[in-house]
């Protein structure tokens, strides 16, 4: 299950604005009941500016009155593009360890499939065209301690991503 965006402040705007139960809210928004409690209670997140999820259509009012007559039941997030495209979206965040098997990647896209585009790896490791360029023409600070490795097992990329560039790299080359 799809959590909202914001759980917390989503948490903070249902305990205060319905008659959801601890538990209803809870499982909403990906917490346990205590901490839903809790923050009815004023403990956590008194800091916290509830998020209206009826405003960012997130639930609709017709779906919170059927869970407020019905305690059994369990609140649906609304399916829209737009928030499955946002909740879909990772941390930008990229590891130190794979910031370090980045140039790996590079290394393995080059030798085995040399009809990508310097932009299509780009596009695919998210690293940079100097870093790509120094590793072909052999340049790199650190190229003699560089094991070519596929950067899907690496977690670089998805196996779909690549296969999908690899196509159009072979359809933009028999043009």
């Amino acid at each position: 299950m799809t959590l909202p965006l914001m759980p917390k402040a989503t948490a903070v705007w249902l305990v205060e604005n319905t008659s959801l139960t601890f538990k209803q809210i809870a499982d909403f928004c990906g917490m346990h009941t205590l901490e839903v409690q809790a923050i009815a209670d004023g403990d956590v997140a008194t800091n916290i500016r509830g998020l209206d999820p009826i405003a960012n259509e997130q639930l609709t009012m017709e779906e919170i009155k059927r869970c407020e007559a019905n305690p059994e039941m369990g609140l649906c997030l609304s399916e829209h593009p737009e928030i499955e495209k946002l909740l879909s979206k990772g941390s930008r965040y990229v590891s130190q360890s794979k910031r370090l098997d980045r140039p790996s990647g590079i290394l393995w896209l080059v030798k085995n499939h040399p009809e990508l585009s310097d932009a299509q790896i780009v596009k695919l490791l998210k690293t940079t065209k100097p870093t790509i360029v120094a590793i072909r023409e052999k340049t790199h600070k650190n190229y003699h301690n560089i094991q070519a490795r596929n950067p899907v097992t690496l977690g670089l990329c998805s196996e779909t991503d690549l296969n999908a560039a690899v196509a159009v790299a072979v359809k933009t080359i028999k043009k």
